[in-house]
């Protein structure tokens, strides 16, 4: 039965998780922000792209190469969580019945291996060329200048996504490191550690260029490069795990799990709840499969009583805006283990 059909009298969309959506951020709202962070970073990281890797063929600078591929990644790959943003959203059908949720995930997986080709391999080469081959620098301070403006609006991107993720987690009672780590939505965890990971190596790409300037050693520049490219591989790493766990379905948080064992087991007609799976399909939406064991009245008594009340739990259950589809089985007691 469809939550667009609820059995009446049936609770309706009381939220699995106490407020917020399965990994406690904040249900489905959030879709709107989430694309509003991708069109900030876009935005902000071409216009940097650009600057950097003008002021890289001025400056002939390692390290504002390095940036120059790493911000050039961080544009294309924010394009790829657009697009895994508009095809998530289209609606189940026969051949997906689960919806195209995950499809967010793997524009992301794709993301992350950006980072680590795009971004992280090239500034890994091109440090170890300029450190093999070292250049004089010119026109440092126009490097010096494009950082700085840079640095300005990579710090607005990061604050949109910043704002999205802080209030993710603050929905699901989580620190920021955690909801990095837990949250089912990858989109503002991509961009704000994308940004994160600029911000430093913006820092550390004004690093090289000072010290270049103040000893004329291209050293600097050279370590300045491969420092950003591994920090860009780490990044893709982080990404890259946690798309790949929720592309092999990851469970919802045990207190979800605990959540919803309770509200099954408070029906009148329920004796035990020995299994409730519930497992990610999607951005905070879960499929959930739950075994329940009949009260001894019930399991006796005619099979059409039992049916209508399976029918009503599993409509309560997918009235929920954060489950895709529930499937409830009825087992025998000496079957519950």
């Amino acid at each position: 039965m469809s939550p667009e059909a609820p059995v009446p009298g049936e609770p309706q969309a009381t939220d699995t998780a106490g407020g917020a959506g399965p990994d406690g951020s904040g249900g489905n709202g959030s879709g709107g922000e989430s694309l509003r962070t991708v069109v900030v970073a876009v935005a902000a990281n071409l216009a940097i792209a650009i600057a950097k890797a003008v002021a890289a063929v001025i400056t002939g600078s390692a390290s504002m190469w390095a940036e120059t591929a790493h911000s050039f990644a961080d544009t294309g790959n924010e394009v790829l969580l657009f697009i895994g943003l508009r095809r998530s959203n289209r609606p189940a059908d026969r051949r997906h019945p689960f919806g195209y949720g995950q499809e967010r995930w793997f524009w992301a997986f794709l993301a992350a291996m950006g980072i680590f080709v795009v971004g992280g391999v090239l500034a890994i080469q091109e440090g170890i060329r300029s450190l093999l081959d070292p250049e004089p620098l010119e026109s440092v301070w126009v490097g010096v200048a494009v950082l700085l403006v840079s640095a300005v609006l990579e710090s607005v991107s990061w604050r949109q996504a910043h704002k999205q993720l802080k209030a993710e987690a603050a929905a699901s009672d989580r620190t920021l490191t955690a909801q990095l780590r837990r949250g089912s939505d990858p989109t503002a965890a991509t961009v704000f550690l994308e940004d994160s990971a600029a911000l430093v190596g913006l820092a550390l790409a004004l690093a090289a260029l000072g010290l270049h300037a103040w000893t004329g050693s291209a050293m600097w520049d050279a370590a300045s490069s491969i420092m950003i490219g591994l920090l860009l591989v780490l990044v893709a790493w982080q990404l890259a795990r946690r798309n790949k766990a929720l592309l092999i379905d990851e469970s919802a948080p045990d207190k979800v799990v605990d959540r919803l064992r309770e509200r099954i087991a408070s029906r009148p007609w329920v004796a035990e709840v020995p299994e409730v799976t519930a497992v990610f399909v999607g951005p905070r939406q879960l499929f959930v499969s739950v075994r329940v064991v009949p009260v001894p009245d019930m399991a006796a008594g005619p099979a059409d009583r039992l049916l209508v009340e399976v029918a009503r739990l599993t409509a309560a259950l997918e009235a929920e805006p954060t489950i895709t589809r529930a499937d409830v089985v009825v087992v025998a007691a000496d079957s519950a283990g």
